[in-house]
C-alpha cells in the first residue's frame, strides 16, 4: 500500500480516559442455553459538548482554541498542496454514481473527514473505495459499504418522519462510521470488544467534540440494552446468525443493517425491520466484514 505524510494537520495529544457513567443490564438467559458468565461493564464514554457547524462544512479541526498543536502517535504533518474537501468531494461523486442517493447520508460522508481515521501511512488511500487496516485484525470499511449500509437504516419506517431518535453501532473500529452515524441520528451508541480499538476511536472522536455519540466498550453480541429501543442497528462484523439481543432491541418500526454468513458460507448484507407483527428479513448482496466473535479482549 503506497505511503504518504497524513493530512489535516497536528493534532493535540488529548486524556485517554473518560468518564464512566454506568453499566448495563444483564441480557436474559436464553432457553436451552447454559448459565451465562457475568455480562462485562459497558463503559459509556460520552464526547464534550458538540458546537453547531454549518451544513456541508466539514467537522471543525482537532485542535483546541488556544492549545499548542503537537504530533499524536499515528499523524503527520499535513502537506501544503493537499486539499482533503476536493479529494473528499470526488469520494462522494463517485458514491453517487454507485447509486447511494440519500442525500443526508452524502452530505455525512462529505462532512467526515476519513483521512483522520486511518494510520498516517495509509492517509494517501484515504478517499479511496477500499477497506484499510486499523490495527488487531480489523478493519474500516470501504466509503461505498459505509453510506449504503447508513442509507439503508435511513430507510426504515422509524426513520422517514425525521432523524432517526437512536442508533447502536455494533463495532467501533477507529470510530469513523460513529462519526458519520452522528451526523444522522439524534443519538449513537457505539460498543466495541476490543479495548485497544475502543481507546484509538475515543482518541479520534474526542477532538471533534461530537455530543450525541457514546463510545462504549463491551460485548456487541449482547448490545446495549440500556439504550433500547433503537430506531436502527447497524453492524460492522458478520457470523453465521443474528444476535437475539439485536432483534429485542429494535424499536417497532426500526430496522437492522448487518452482515451474515448465509448457506453457501458467504457473507451477505442483511436487512431486518422490525413491524407490529414481528420481524420481517431480506438478503441483499454479498459483502465481506470481519467475523463476528463474543467477549471481549
Amino acid at each position: 500500500m503506497s505511503g504518504g505524510k497524513a493530512p489535516g494537520g497536528d493534532r493535540p495529544r488529548f486524556p485517554a480516559r473518560l468518564p464512566t457513567v454506568g453499566t448495563p443490564p444483564t441480557a436474559p438467559a436464553r432457553a436451552g442455553a447454559s448459565p451465562a458468565r457475568k455480562a462485562p461493564a459497558v463503559v459509556p464514554a460520552s464526547l464534550p459538548a458538540a458546537r453547531s457547524l454549518p451544513a456541508g462544512r466539514p467537522l471543525p479541526s482537532p485542535a483546541a482554541p488556544g492549545m499548542a498543536r503537537r504530533p499524536v502517535a499515528g499523524t503527520a504533518p499535513q502537506p501544503a498542496s493537499w486539499d482533503s474537501a476536493a479529494v473528499r468531494a470526488r469520494m462522494v461523486q463517485k458514491l453517487e454514481a454507485q447509486g447511494i442517493d440519500h442525500p443526508t447520508v452524502l452530505q455525512a460522508m462529505n462532512t467526515v473527514e476519513r483521512h483522520r481515521f486511518v494510520d498516517s501511512g495509509l492517509v494517501n488511500q484515504a478517499y479511496e473505495d477500499t477497506s484499510l487496516p486499523i490495527g488487531l485484525g480489523q478493519t474500516i470499511s470501504k466509503p461505498s459499504v459505509v453510506a449504503r449500509m447508513a442509507a439503508l437504516l435511513l430507510g426504515a419506517e422509524a426513520a422517514r418522519s425525521g432523524p432517526p431518535a437512536r442508533l447502536l453501532e455494533i463495532g467501533t473500529g477507529c470510530g469513523y462510521q460513529a462519526a458519520v452515524l452522528g451526523l444522522l441520528a439524534r443519538e449513537v451508541y457505539s460498543i466495541e470488544r476490543l479495548r485497544g480499538l475502543h481507546d484509538k476511536a475515543r482518541a479520534n472522536l474526542r477532538p471533534f467534540r461530537i455530543a450525541n455519540v457514546h463510545l462504549l466498550f463491551g460485548d456487541g453480541m449482547e448490545g446495549y440494552a440500556k439504550g433500547a429501543p433503537y430506531a436502527g442497528i447497524i453492524a460492522a462484523a458478520g457470523g453465521e446468525a443474528l444476535p437475539d439481543a439485536w432483534c429485542e432491541q429494535l424499536a417497532v418500526g426500526g430496522r437492522l443493517v448487518a452482515p451474515m454468513v448465509t448457506r453457501g458460507g458467504q457473507q451477505a448484507l442483511v436487512v431486518v425491520d422490525r413491524t407490529p407483527h414481528g420481524l420481517k428479513q431480506t438478503v441483499l448482496e454479498d459483502v465481506h466484514f470481519v467475523p463476528l466473535k463474543s467477549g471481549i479482549a
